[in-house]
């Protein structure tokens, strides 16, 4: 079985892996995503995170919240320059592409909360990552080949007020709490309060389903400028007009913000409109300095990661999950000690005993290098893994 997040290439060689009609900008963008998500995933103390790899508390957004839209971002445009080979319709050999593609990345994601799988399944968190990329993913990807690209934006507008209208009116005195918000009564409806996460000290989930329709639109974003680069006959131009809508559309989800707040957790219809600006004006400007000024010497490490981005992604995930639950010995009667405490504490926390801010986050850059000497690897052997 071949997996990916992300449409690849149909050869594994690198040489075709290379050849001058990739987007290397995009290959970059994806490399860059995968490599600041396991960063931000994987700090050394959860009570000791690197304060700009914290994520904003509940409204507004901090760098860190752009890492996963932009990886919807990316999964949109990646869409739409894999299926020419469908010309872009709708059929039933595309859409059992879309369902297997889906389903794998759904069941991979739920593997992977389950994990060493000695949790008893009915307290199993449904949803996740993993699981929103492939909801967002299928869905999105049946609406852009059923609906003529001129008109998607209307399509993604219409989920995004719709997804506004239901959130404020069936929210409560408070409609975008985090105890109030409706996508957490829904998710709590829909799955039970044992298969939701509870990080935030009650159980909410900020994959829930509810809250992936507007995510949604963020792959559908992606597609559409999967177009505009597909069938762009003058990069300058293209550069411009990527630029210009990324401008607009942060100060459509800034203004938006006033009366929608832009929030990841629920995946606010302002948060969309923003992150995707956002998105549009760093493609753009990787555009500019790879495929055009062919400034390209600083991108091979993110190209690594870029080749395989899921085995590397949830080999980050296995990685953390060994060292927190099969690699511990105990230490007192009724009391064990886990790899991953020991590693931070007496080996990267020694580095900076004084400040383990600094230690947490040369504890996330290690496993970000270990991921990509991993991923290196493949990379050197020629091995694309993909679904």
């Amino acid at each position: 079985m071949e997996l990916a997040i992300f449409p690849l290439v149909n050869s594994s060689t690198l040489t075709e892996i290379t050849k001058p009609k990739r987007l290397l900008s995009l290959d970059v963008f994806r490399g860059m995503t995968i490599a600041l998500m396991i960063l931000v995933n994987t700090p050394g103390s959860w009570a000791h995170v690197y304060p700009p790899l914290l994520h904003a508390k509940w409204h507004g957004a901090t760098p860190t919240d752009m890492v996963f839209p932009f990886f919807l971002f990316i999964v949109g445009v990646s869409l739409y320059l894999s299926f020419v080979k469908f010309d872009h319709q709708l059929s039933s050999e595309s859409s059992k592409k879309i369902l297997k593609r889906a389903a794998l990345i759904f069941l991979i994601g739920l593997a992977l909360a389950w994990f060493p799988f000695t949790r008893s399944i009915e307290r199993l968190r449904i949803m996740g990552v993993l699981q929103r990329i492939a909801v967002a993913y299928g869905i999105a990807a049946f609406v852009c080949l059923s609906v003529n690209i001129k008109n998607l934006w209307k399509v993604g507008l219409a989920i995004l007020l719709a997804y506004w209208g239901v959130m404020f009116l069936f929210g409560g005195a408070d409609p975008y709490s985090l105890e109030n918000n409706l996508a957490r009564r829904f998710d709590l409806a829909v799955f039970g309060e044992n298969h939701v996460w509870k990080g935030f000290g009650i159980p909410f989930d900020p994959e829930g389903l509810l809250s992936t329709f507007p995510a949604v639109v963020t792959v559908i974003f992606g597609y559409y400028v999967g177009w505009m680069i597909k069938n762009a006959l003058d990069k300058h131009r293209l550069i411009k007009h990527l630029l210009l809508i990324g401008v607009s559309c942060i100060f459509i989800g800034l203004a938006w913000d006033i009366y929608f707040p832009i929030n990841k957790a629920i995946w606010t219809s302002s948060y969309v409109i923003y992150t995707g600006g956002i998105a549009c004006c760093v493609l753009g400007i990787l555009i500019e300095l790879i495929d055009v000024r062919n400034r390209t010497k600083w991108t091979k490490p993110f190209q690594v990661f870029g080749l395989n981005p899921l085995i590397i992604f949830v080999l980050s995930g296995l990685i953390v999950k060994v060292m927190l639950f099969i690699i511990k010995w105990p230490v007192a009667e009724d009391e064990t000690r886990n790899a991953y405490s020991w590693l931070f504490n007496d080996v990267f926390a020694q580095v900076f005993p004084n400040n383990l801010k600094l230690a947490s986050l040369l504890f996330a850059l290690a496993m970000v290098a270990f991921c990509w000497a991993f991923g290196y690897v493949l990379y050197r052997k020629k091995i694309v893994i993909k679904v």
